[in-house]
């Protein structure tokens, strides 16, 4: 009986290349998130080049003696393509390609194609291809007769996608149809934030740099089992859970899309529905990765993302995770966060005093109420037990004597 012969895709083999303009500029460390979003995409980076210059150059983004570096270290790591760590004009794209004879990504088209990868939902995959749309139909020029490469590989799919002659009226369309279903599906998810406004249940968003432990910390508490993997954009829909604390508040937990830096504004025009879960929470739950190096600059481009949302005025507990793993002696803060607690939602260590602020916070927003009902009216205490943290209840002669936290709009409803 002949063996069976396994045949695997062949790896594709990345050079890194990023231009510095400035002393600021981290290119390095832009480098090792680069590196890391080409693993994820399913590559290995084989090199990588760096070139100081006042300026990126117009034609090529580095100039022509680093573009001979490129090419003759392609040829000794035996790569098979660049991925340069900004995003490319068509023409830079063109001539990299035509000077280079490799296959040529950006930062923007590399983050593409994991989310096409990692989007499962019709919502998930309505979205990436709309912002593959966007960032394609300017970069159709000698990509040949379709709207994509056809060999396939990093930087190439999509789910859902089609062979789009390359007339931009077909584009055009295409965009206009993605728009309208999307829209649609977001009325339906503002009929459901509405329900969740009308419940009256706090709802607390989680929010962090892309691998920072939302996912677990959100497995942790309610036993969601979303992926958890340690790379980059592991999840991509927003997920939601009940859960209840331990002063009997109901509360909902959303876990959202990651953020990176040089997010791409196609990315971000095409999720901003998802990125907007956000915007209706009553808390934001700042997830950091304490044991990464970067985690300061990361907390940036997190306040940043939220601002370009318009997100604001909301309470934000700041949660130093991975607290299992670091290494660092330094003692974390955030002065823009309310509050800040560390943890490991992987071992659960402090994740009880995360509950605890978290109740804290939540309690800040509500009147604490000590009233004695009478018995013909023990169903208004119903809503006490729905909406609010009942503290003490004792049937006494005169009727019910309760004593509650109540959120104002239910206190102004029902008892005001």
């Amino acid at each position: 009986m002949s063996e069976m012969i396994e045949i695997k895709e062949p790896v594709e083999r990345f050079i890194l290349v990023g231009v510095a303009v400035s002393e600021n500029d981290d290119v390095d460390e832009s480098l090792d998130e680069l590196e890391d979003l080409a693993y994820t995409a399913g590559a290995v980076t084989v090199g990588r080049v760096i070139q100081n210059r006042e300026s990126i150059h117009p034609a090529t983004y580095i100039g022509k003696g680093k573009l001979e570096e490129v090419g003759e270290l392609a040829k000794e790591a035996e790569a098979t393509g660049i991925v340069c760590d900004d995003e490319l004009s068509p023409a830079q794209l063109r001539n990299l390609e035509d000077a280079l004879q490799l296959t040529v990504l950006d930062r923007t088209s590399l983050i593409l194609d994991i989310f096409a990868q990692r989007a499962t939902t019709r919502e998930g995959k309505l979205q990436v291809e709309l912002a593959q749309l966007r960032y394609r139909s300017t970069r159709l020029t000698g990509k040949g007769s379709s709207l994509s490469r056809l060999g396939g590989g990093i930087g190439t799919r999509g789910p859902g996608e089609k062979k789009l002659e390359t007339d931009r009226r077909l584009i055009k369309e295409r965009i206009g149809h993605l728009k309208q279903e999307l829209e649609e599906i977001s009325k339906n998810q503002e009929t459901i934030r509405g329900l969740r406004s009308r419940s009256k249940i706090p709802v607390v968003a989680i929010v962090g740099y892309t691998n920072a432990g939302k996912s677990t910390l959100l497995n942790y508490l309610t036993d969601a089992n979303v992926l958890e993997e340690d790379k980059l954009f592991a999840t991509l829909e927003p997920i939601t859970r009940s859960f209840r604390l331990a002063d009997g508040q109901q509360v909902l937990f959303t876990d959202t899309v990651g953020f990176i830096r040089k997010l791409p504004h196609h990315l971000v025009e095409s999720f901003k529905s998802t990125l907007m879960e956000a915007k209706y929470a009553d808390i934001i739950l700042h997830v950091v990765d304490s044991s990464n190096p970067d985690a300061y600059k990361q907390m940036h481009v997190v306040y940043e993302t939220l601002a370009s949302l318009g997100i604001k005025d909301k309470p934000v507990i700041t949660v130093f995770n991975k607290q299992d793993i670091s290494s660092s002696e330094e003692v974390m803060k955030d002065l823009r966060a309310d509050y800040t607690v560390r943890i490991s939602a992987k071992t659960g260590r402090d994740v009880e005093r995360l509950l605890e602020l978290i109740e804290m916070v939540l309690k800040k927003g509500n009147i604490l109420i000590e009233h004695t009902f009478p018995y013909n009216e023990a169903g208004r205490i119903q809503t006490i037990r729905k909406y609010g943290q009942l503290i003490n209840e004792e049937y006494r002669d005169e009727g019910i004597y309760i004593k509650a936290y109540l959120p104002k709009e239910i206190y102004k409803t029902y008892f005001f």
